[in-house]
């Protein structure tokens, strides 16, 4: 029934988009938490390693395992992407593959092979590897996910800013300058502000739930831990909201540079105007072209835009009807992002209040807590809301002024789409959802004891003398053992660790 009546209300490039956007938006949540997670698990790993204090490395091992199933999801999200590429856009792989082909090969030549040679140590190696050997491990797994996102920022800019190709007699995209399409004029901005996000979507949720484990009474053992988690994302929160609201100012004024349009939508302005203002509400009708029971601050938005009261921001009746982006989507996405955005802000302050009274910890700290437990989901919801600015924005584009979205879908029916998408939907929510229930579990487990911290061994697996000289190829080993052993008055045996054999410093 709801797929007739999907096939009966929507067409095929209708139901195409929503099942890519369905896709993508489970997608884009867990690679943006997995970025910022590696990165916070190298600096937990490094603070236990200079301080020796075990509960980094209890708070380590709890949120490595959680970076794992997240990891897991992502890559398992974003091969179902790319493989809807070929189903329902396949004219668009045909048209611009020569271009976005190679860069989505970087990344797997780059980031995916660099964090899959290492993704395992670092999971698995605890006690296997040196302690240096593991912490590079899991730096060089956040490094990793730092290139992913470059290359993966560098292809959706391109669709944005494209620069750097020609369009071949053919009617396909052909690469001229390699530099030009990797660093296109958008590029720096949208990297720096999906970075920014990611790192600030996981401190809100690491913080969220350090207040948890502050305040709930199941878990008095992990109220260090809970200090731990709500320390490091109160930094983040004081520090780095206030810079992504700078990134995110750059960004607009490249927005507007570039697609103007985007940012009339973004704006909800429909005429020509100087000293924009500042609609805080407003339903905009796309028919009617203009917004009912707007409520604006006079000239805000133009000083915003132009950075002066008197400069022209342009409406979107300069642009033809079927060349403007649905407008709703991104009006109120752009808000909810902003809000969310000043939120952060505003609890970052408040962290840094609390920070000075010394009570940013205290079981009395009731509201400010819960303030941070609020908080948990809100980066995810702004990264949502930025991606759909971003996304709807640049519609009726794929490649913005170049190649348009209803002339890149495959040749498919929309019966056929509707019914892949039913099937992504049931089977996201039961994997997915299995996913993030399991993660729940581990949060409401908490941080495990790090038994015996002082007499850590991570060398279990260091070979005994007979094992070295056996592997090392002596077919004497243990005559030429005996010898040693009279000549030095020693009484080792085969299972003793040797001095003199060299183990990579494994002992």
């Amino acid at each position: 029934m709801f797929a007739t009546f999907m096939i009966d209300q929507l067409d095929a490039l209708m139901l195409a988009r929503i099942q890519f956007a369905f896709v993508i938006s489970w997608h884009i949540v867990f690679p943006a938490f997995s970025i910022g997670l590696a990165s916070f698990l190298t600096v937990l790993e490094f603070r236990w390693l200079k301080t020796g204090e075990p509960i980094y490395a209890e708070v380590y091992k709890h949120w490595v395992k959680i970076f794992a199933v997240v990891f897991g999801m992502g890559v398992v999200s974003g091969v179902v992407m790319s493989y809807q590429f070929g189903t329902n856009w396949a004219v668009f792989s045909d048209k611009a593959g020569n271009v976005l082909g190679p860069l989505l090969a970087y990344e797997v030549l780059t980031a995916f092979f660099l964090e899959a040679s290492f993704l395992g140590i670092m999971l698995f190696g605890w006690g296997r590897v040196s302690k240096r050997m593991h912490l590079a491990s899991t730096a060089i797994v956040a490094i990793g996910t730092l290139i992913s996102g470059f290359w993966i920022l560098a292809a959706n800019s391109f669709m944005q800013t494209p620069q750097g190709f020609m369009v071949g007699a053919d009617g396909l995209l052909y690469p001229t300058n390699w530099l030009e399409i990797i660093f296109n004029p958008s590029f720096p901005y949208r990297y720096a502000h999906m970075m920014t996000a990611a790192f600030l979507t996981t401190a809100f949720v690491i913080g969220g739930i350090g207040a948890y484990y502050l305040q709930s009474k199941k878990h008095v053992e992990h109220r260090k831990h809970g200090r731990v988690m709500l320390g490091m994302a109160m930094v983040m929160a004081i520090f780095v909201a206030p810079v992504q609201v700078l990134i995110g100012d750059m960004h607009g004024l490249n927005t507007l540079e570039h697609q103007p349009v985007k940012v009339a939508a973004m704006e909800g302005l429909w005429e020509n105007e100087r000293g924009a203002p500042l609609v805080l509400f407003g339903i905009p009708d796309q028919k009617a072209e203009k917004n009912h029971y707007e409520v604006k601050i006079p000239y805000v938005s133009g000083l915003i835009l132009t950075h002066s009261f008197d400069k022209e921001v342009k409406g979107l009746k300069n642009w033809a009807p079927e060349d403007r982006p649905f407008v709703p989507i991104v009006f109120w996405a752009f808000r909810i992002m902003v809000a969310i955005g000043m939120l952060m802000v505003l609890v970052g302050l408040f962290s840094l209040y609390k920070y000075f009274k010394k009570q940013q910890f205290n079981s009395d700290s009731v509201w400010f807590h819960r303030l941070w437990m609020m908080m948990t989901p809100m980066g995810f919801i702004a990264l949502l809301a930025g991606w759909f600015v971003t996304e709807t924005g640049r519609q009726p584009w794929t490649v913005y002024g170049v190649i348009r979205t209803a002339e890149s879908m495959s040749p498919v029916a929309a019966q056929q789409v509707a019914t892949t998408l039913i099937g992504f939907i049931v089977l996201y929510v039961f994997v997915f959802g299995a996913g993030s229930f399991y993660i729940l579990r581990l949060i409401a487990k908490g941080p495990q004891p790090y038994e015996n911290p002082a007499d850590d061994n991570f060398y279990e697996h260091s070979i005994t003398e007979g094992q070295g000289r056996t592997l090392s190829g002596d077919s004497n080993a243990s005559e030429n053992m005996e010898s040693n052993s009279a000549k030095d008055n020693s009484t080792k045996n085969l299972d003793e660790p040797a001095d003199d054999v060299e183990d990579g410093g494994l002992r």
